[in-house]
């Protein structure tokens, strides 16, 4: 029975997005990559099955689709940087609880992203959840806005490949599509975990170098 709605709501999604077309996967990443929940695989996935019937192609999936995420990030990368920008004793002691973040924590976040927000963006958007917001503190923060759009749009485009990519291999079957993408949580939450280590050893090596 549950196999048979799951089965049944992918086929919706399939025929959605396949009516919708690329103007479609382009608003529903740009959607899925602001602050409203709306998982990517949803979309990217069923992105995919069209592409094995011949019905989209990779070259376009993937440019709207990182483009569409592109967009969603820059909306959240600019709220939070006009918010943190026009920040005030009379804002912060009106919204602070809500945004959770002080004139402290600003100056934290700044000071940080001016150190490691390269990594922190592109790793970023490699994990579910995290990669709605991250673009917050960046834009809190103030970071370089032509970095942050390489790095967004770099880790952006690897998402967008990764589940469209699982949608053209194993959307036809429900069963193994569902096994992959846990495993593919868990591989890229590991990764991220690889390239923190990495980047932090780097880091402390050049650190060394200059004593």
């Amino acid at each position: 029975m549950i196999a048979e709605l799951i089965t049944t709501f992918i086929l919706f999604l399939v025929s959605t997005i396949g009516s919708g077309g690329y103007l479609g996967i382009f608003i529903l990443m740009a959607i899925e990559s602001t602050f409203i929940p709306f998982p990517s695989e949803l979309i990217l996935v069923p992105a995919g099955i069209l592409i094995a019937l011949n019905e989209m192609t990779w070259a376009s999936v993937l440019i709207v689709g990182t483009l569409g995420s592109y967009i969603g990030a820059s909306i959240n990368y600019y709220i939070a940087y006009c918010l943190g920008k026009g920040m005030t004793n009379k804002f912060l002691k009106g919204y602070s609880k809500i945004f959770l973040i002080s004139k402290n924590g600003l100056t934290r976040t700044e000071n940080y992203f001016k150190k490691h927000g390269e990594i922190t963006i592109f790793v970023g958007r490699l994990i579910p959840v995290i990669r709605q917001l991250i673009s917050l503190p960046a834009g809190f923060a103030k970071m370089n806005f032509f970095r942050f759009s390489f790095f967004t749009i770099m880790g952006a485009a690897i998402w967008v490949y990764i589940l469209t990519y699982l949608g053209f291999i194993f959307g036809s079957n429900l069963e193994l599509l569902q096994t992959n993408l846990s495993i593919l949580t868990t591989f890229t939450v590991s990764f991220a975990i690889a390239l923190i280590v990495v980047y932090a050893l780097w880091k402390r090596r050049l650190k060394n170098d200059k004593i």
